[in-house]
């Protein structure tokens, strides 16, 4: 078996998983967030049991619209607080928080071998500490919340092989956008996009969640790393419960396999309107932008700042550039602090921000208006994603976002530290 039909064997208590098989599943844990949870809510108090199937195993965390925008938001992250606190789940207040998936990870919460489900589509990010980690609708985790499993269809791994070593300012968001723009939004439908090769050997951490973020921007169903020392030394320094590393067997039967040499590969940048719709930094052209976002579930960890802090140390963002650069949890906030980044960002005219998600979902702190352009390390650039329905978001990592923040125009690192 693959390691994504290991895992989700085990926790169906079968011996034996194919792909296409329909199959009841034990999950580790459960998530929802405040645009989500509230319908969870409703929907598992229509069930008609009392109390969650384990309160240890359901998080909930108000990471989209808080610190609470309008008065919408605040009766939204109500509601999710007081069932949270009344049934004793696992829950995160603004000010202890942060972005959920950047969070739960960095408390330890997910390990390897965990079956994850999440009201979110962008759970699929937990695949890199090697679990099977996937998005559901509401009713679903209303369902899981009430009983601890969910049922499933098995899906079918495709295996992508990255080979050469990693250039300089080349990282996971480059990866990632680089091989949607291969395969398409569609590409790895419902599929488990397993992530291989030496490039994925020397990619951190902080690399790896990305790119299992974005398994879902290409359809895919999870997005799973193996676990090597990397992984597990990052989980033995947060996990507080135990775990099974799965293994793929050797004669595993992948749907197909698809190889890469990234050792040439050029920073990318997806334009409007899909994520598929990248190309290499040097075929941009001169697009000139109005805002920058350093941030989100897919950039806003502590390397993704340093990365940034690269760049623009000792500089000034463009005059005509907004740039809001906001860390992923209140740690990395405080990380990015010690280390002197927030007054590097400060100096040099951007905003840091409390930890949110906000403008990724066009909620609130970057909302664009017609005719404004972004460059944006978050996960999607559909149109309106941010705002007005006439701007446009150019998907980057931190590493164009920073520079493009510096030139005022999308542009290559090596444009300014050279």
């Amino acid at each position: 078996m693959t390691l994504a039909e290991k895992i989700l064997a085990a926790h169906a208590s079968r011996d034996r998983v194919s792909p296409g098989e329909l199959v009841n599943v034990k999950v580790d844990l459960v998530l929802a967030n405040d645009i989500t949870a509230p319908i969870a809510i409703r929907e598992f108090e229509r069930i008609g049991v009392d109390r969650v199937f384990d309160p240890r195993k359901v998080v909930m965390v108000p990471d989209h619209f808080v610190p609470n925008k309008d008065i919408p938001s605040a009766e939204q992250a109500k509601m999710m607080r007081e069932f949270a606190l009344a049934q004793g789940v696992v829950y995160y207040e603004v000010g202890q928080a942060g972005i959920e998936h950047v969070l739960l990870p960095e408390q330890g919460l997910v390990v390897p071998g965990d079956v994850v489900i999440g009201a979110d589509s962008h759970t699929c990010t937990y695949g890199a500490l090697g679990a099977f980690a996937t998005g559901m609708g509401s009713t679903d985790i209303a369902s899981a919340m009430a009983c601890g499993e969910i049922w499933m269809k098995v899906p079918p791994t495709i295996r992508f092989v990255y080979h050469g070593r990693l250039p300089r300012w080349i990282g996971g968001k480059d990866l990632i956008l680089y091989t949607i723009s291969r395969i398409g939004v569609d590409g790895a439908l419902y599929a488990a996009m397993e992530f291989t090769g030496e490039a994925i050997a020397d990619l951190s951490m902080d690399g790896r969640f990305t790119m299992a973020n974005m398994a879902i921007e290409a359809g895919a169903k999870a997005g799973i790393f193996r676990v090597d020392d990397k992984t597990l030394d990052y989980v033995r320094a947060r996990a507080s419960r135990a775990y099974h590393v799965y293994e793929p067997d050797d004669d595993a039967e992948c749907n197909t396999t698809v190889e890469y040499d990234v050792s040439r590969l050029e920073p990318q940048v997806a334009f409007p309107h899909l994520p598929s719709n990248a190309r290499p930094i040097s075929q941009v052209g001169t697009i000139n932008i109005d805002q920058v976002v350093i941030g989100s579930c897919t950039n806003g960890r502590l390397e993704d700042l340093q990365v940034a802090a690269q760049i623009i140390r000792g500089r000034k963002i463009h005059p005509k550039v907004r740039c809001i650069i906001i860390p992923g949890t209140q740690q990395v906030y405080l990380d990015a602090l010690r280390r002197g980044l927030v007054e590097e960002f400060v100096s040099a005219g951007a905003v840091v921000s409390t930890p949110t998600c906000g403008p990724c979902l066009g909620g609130y702190m970057g909302i664009l208006a017609a005719g404004e352009r972004c460059v944006s390390t978050t996960n999607r650039n559909f149109v309106g994603r941010m705002g007005s329905r006439d701007s446009e978001v150019y998907l980057a990592g931190p590493a164009v976002a920073a520079a493009s923040a510096i030139l005022g125009r999308i542009a290559g690192p090596e444009e300014v530290t050279n």
